[in-house]
């Protein structure tokens, strides 16, 4: 028995991946516009170096708060509104950080820059929506991986105009493809049917919010005030305290932002799981093979290499991750989402015992950057998946956003732990002390190791099953939509 694609014709299909596609570049470029000006950051902003350090922070909490309350939004209200929304922050936040000469409004301007965090699980929703069955596992996957796809190509794009102009066209460039991705969505996303209706759980959004706020301050901050310091100790146990109260209230919530029935489903608790420790693996190499090239050849394993060519040897990574996107809904649809997440993570543990032997020329770290991106390709197409063969057609937004937003936590520990480990391994150049090249090796084996534990995680996840009548495979409740979604998920 098969289900009834949704009316969209081919070429409707196709723009609704595209545009979709890349409004979730547009949104991760986001990740990486600021990276060329870290260094410059306090002379340009007035500012000392800590307090120049929040136009990063702040845009990493504003998303943790957007995602899973844009998500739920958009499952009562409509995604296709809710991506307008979100996009049209965008466009703000960058025009505002494009006039900004000082702290306060650049802060401002990226915190808005980061409440459209929840682009790529509404638009994995819209797919879900309106997508017939067969595109639906290589558009999702498309959209996944374009989280790591924008970080990646926007490097050397932002590295390249912040060496010969002015800074502020980063930000006018950002509002301009935010609102180019605008309009391309106003005439050619059509809004969805699939509501979940009910009340928004403002209780449970702030509850949230607080606790992830609370979480990923002192994850992020803890290396400036120090691991043991009461601040950061202090925001620890506020963050616990207040998530354990926020399930309390989620479970007896008529309407809660987050269904814990669903989340702790064996499937969607896994993959969540597995998400967090992916997270943790990808970033990574975000954090060492850009120190990496830049040092200087006078440490022995230095490359002494500029921002932009940084940016060149990172940029393949997105590439090879939009390559294998097919392949990985091909594997997905063949043998199940499962074993495509675990291929990923094989990937990116070989990628990452490549690196550990292989850091002394460009072409190396290249190769290196390029396989642990095919892998994120692989593992981040499978993710969406899963979740959608789990949840109810009602849940979609609020469910991806939930798995997006562990994916995120685990870049924000990867970012502490790798902090901390280049921090204890050090050698004295000069006047200078640097990470020693063994360090670099540290993180970079924590890496693998990480992999193998999403490895590890997702095989416990359920085994794919063979095609077969609808209702074997939709959750309760189900609908024809659902079923459909499901079919084109696995």
């Amino acid at each position: 028995m098969t289900s009834t694609p949704p009316p969209a014709a081919t070429k409707s299909a196709n723009s609704i991946v595209a545009v979709l596609a890349l409004a979730g570049i547009v949104v991760s470029l986001m990740q990486t516009i600021m990276i060329p000006l870290v260094p410059e950051l306090p002379r340009l902003l007035n500012a000392s170096s800590s307090d120049a350090a929040w136009a990063i922070t702040a845009t990493l909490l504003a998303g943790a708060v957007a995602t899973p309350v844009t998500g739920r939004l958009g499952d009562m209200y409509g995604k296709r509104r809710m991506l307008l929304v979100s996009l049209g922050l965008l466009i703000t936040g960058s025009v505002i950080g494009a006039l900004s000469d000082s702290l306060i409004p650049m802060i401002v301007g990226r915190t808005l820059q980061g409440l459209a965090a929840g682009v790529i699980p509404l638009g994995i929703s819209i797919m879900r929506d309106e997508l017939p069955p067969h595109r639906l596992g290589a558009a999702t996957a498309l959209m996944s991986a374009s989280l790591g796809i924008g970080g990646a190509l926007g490097l050397p794009a932002s590295a390249f105009l912040a060496e010969r102009v002015d800074w502020h066209v980063l930000f006018w460039g950002a509002a301009g493809m935010g609102a180019l991705a605008t309009a391309f969505v106003v005439l050619l996303i059509p809004e969805s049917g699939v509501r979940g209706g009910g009340r928004f759980d403002l209780v449970g959004a702030a509850g949230l919010s607080a606790a992830l706020v609370c979480l990923l301050l002192a994850i992020s901050k803890g290396g400036d005030w120090g691991w043991t310091s009461g601040l950061t100790l202090g925001l620890f146990c506020a963050s616990a305290a207040i998530l354990v109260l926020w399930v309390l209230w989620e479970r007896r919530a008529a309407q809660p932002l987050v269904d814990l029935r669903t989340t702790v489903r064996r499937q969607v608790l896994l993959t969540n799981l597995a998400s967090a420790v992916f997270g943790f693996a990808m970033f990574a190499m975000s954090l060492v093979l850009p120190q990496l090239l830049q040092l200087p050849e006078a440490t022995g394993y230095g490359l002494g290499a500029s921002m932009l060519t940084v940016g060149l040897v990172m940029g393949p990574s997105g590439l090879v991750m939009m390559a294998v996107a097919p392949m990985s809904a091909l594997i997905s649809r063949t043998r199940g989402p499962k074993v495509t997440l675990m291929a990923g993570a094989v990937v990116v543990a070989a990628g990452y015992g490549l690196g550990t032997v292989l850091m002394s020329a460009i072409w190396q770290l290249v190769l290196v950057s390029a396989v642990i991106g095919a892998g994120i390709g692989l593992a981040y197409g499978a993710m969406p998946a899963l979740i959608m063969a789990a949840v109810p057609v009602s849940e979609t937004a609020a469910a991806n956003s939930l798995n997006t937003l562990m994916r995120s936590i685990g870049t924000s520990v990867s970012s502490a732990v790798a902090a901390v480990v280049l921090a204890q391994m050090t050698f004295t150049l000069g006047a200078t002390t640097v990470p020693s090249q063994n360090g670099f090796r540290v993180v970079m084996a924590i890496g693998a190791g990480a992999a193998l534990a999403a490895l590890a995680i997702a095989a416990f996840l359920p085994a794919h099953r063979p095609p077969g009548p609808p209702t074997q495979h939709a959750p309760p409740p189900a609908s024809p939509d659902t079923v459909g979604a499901l079919r084109g998920g696995q």
